[in-house]
């Protein structure tokens, strides 16, 4: 008995080795994943906040997807209510530019 336990501990190490090898690439030293950008982003932005205030903020910071054209659009277009002509077209060539 002992020595199936064995043999079965040893045939699950050798059948998993390549598994482990091929993720250790994937994620070798160099270039961070997206993933990993976005954590260290959300992280640095994180900074001030503690217990489950953080945990929160983490939670949707890293759920968040980035903003399509017609999002932006949309907020800038309820951001621009109250401005008219040249000034509204100024807000929302800011606006719709990012800056």
């Amino acid at each position: 008995m002992k020595h199936l336990l064995t043999a079965a501990a040893l045939c699950a190490a050798v059948l998993t080795a390549p598994v482990l090898a091929a993720d250790g690439a994937a994620s070798a030293p160099g270039k961070p994943t997206a993933q990993q950008s976005k954590m260290g982003t959300c992280n640095k932005d994180a900074a001030d906040k503690k217990g489950d205030e953080r945990k929160a903020f983490m939670k949707e910071c890293l759920s968040a997807k980035k903003s399509t054209q017609q999002d932006k659009m949309k907020t800038c277009n309820k951001d621009a209510s109250g401005k008219k002509g040249d000034e509204r077209k100024a807000f929302m060539k800011e606006c719709l530019s990012g800056k």
